[in-house]
């Protein structure tokens, strides 16, 4: 599929959890490896082209899709299509709105977390105006999303290639309280029918407190956190999702 894969590093650090498994991944299956710094993205440096698979934390993914002329696709963490799995109110405000709101001691404690591709500040239950230390410098005009707070007693992600479930993996709360299988195998093919889904991404789920399964959050593939899934159906997610990507460049783009 790829001649050859420019993977991100840390200059002479070491490389991340998810490098490390997608490089060996790579290897094994005879890719082309070379790495890359973000001010090489930054500086165009790179002859990305059709034929190049590209992996790397957010700002590099963002950078390579310039170059190539690919639109970034805006995030989508709660599909319309799988509202009704929310089990709770979920809403898109400001940070300003919000912390405006706390100040006036108008706010019920909510769960808040950036609606940007960047993410400036980590998603956090905000409960009192001593919370919004957290918040340092970030622009109180971005966009946010808000969610009412419920108690989750697990929460597990599934990685997704067309309507596949490659792995099932719990990061949080009890890792033997899993989802309702049925329940994410229907929001999978319910998000596919809607036309919205990637080719591959992962799909957050939990156990609420009242046993229900409910939905988390969506994460679009193309720079993806991995959990216990193993290298191959990872690498796979990966590959699969850009090489979708590449086929939206725009012609008038420069092969690089």
């Amino acid at each position: 599929m790829f001649e050859i894969a420019y993977v991100e590093s840390r200059g002479n650090g070491p490389l991340g959890e998810e490098e490390t498994r997608v490089v060996a991944e790579l290897q094994r299956r005879g890719i082309a490896l070379q790495f890359f710094t973000r001010k090489q993205i930054d500086r165009r440096s790179l002859p990305l082209n059709e034929r190049c698979f590209v992996m790397g934390a957010m700002p590099a993914m963002l950078g390579a899709m310039k170059q190539l002329g690919i639109e970034v696709p805006p995030p989508n963490d709660y599909p319309q299509a799988l509202r009704g799995l929310l089990r709770r109110e979920v809403w898109q405000s400001t940070l300003g709105e919000v912390e405006r709101r706390i100040w006036d001691d108008l706010q019920l404690p909510v769960f808040v977390k950036p609606a940007e591709r960047i993410k400036t500040f980590t998603g956090r239950v905000f409960e009192s105006n001593a919370d919004l230390y957290f918040l340092g410098s970030a622009s109180r005009r971005q966009k946010v999303w808000c969610s009412q707070v419920v108690m989750w007693r697990s929460e597990f992600r599934a990685y997704v290639i067309g309507a596949q479930v490659v792995a099932l993996d719990p990061y949080d709360g009890d890792a033997q309280l899993a989802p309702c299988g049925r329940t994410i195998a229907e929001a999978v093919h319910a998000f596919r029918d809607s036309g919205q889904a990637p080719a591959a991404y992962a799909i957050d789920f939990g156990v609420l407190a009242d046993g229900r399964t409910a939905l988390i959050e969506v994460n679009d593939g193309y720079a993806l956190g991995a959990y216990r899934i193993d290298a191959a159906p990872y690498t796979d997610v990966l590959l699969t999702r850009w090489a979708e990507l590449l086929t939206r460049r725009r012609a008038a783009a420069p092969a690089g």
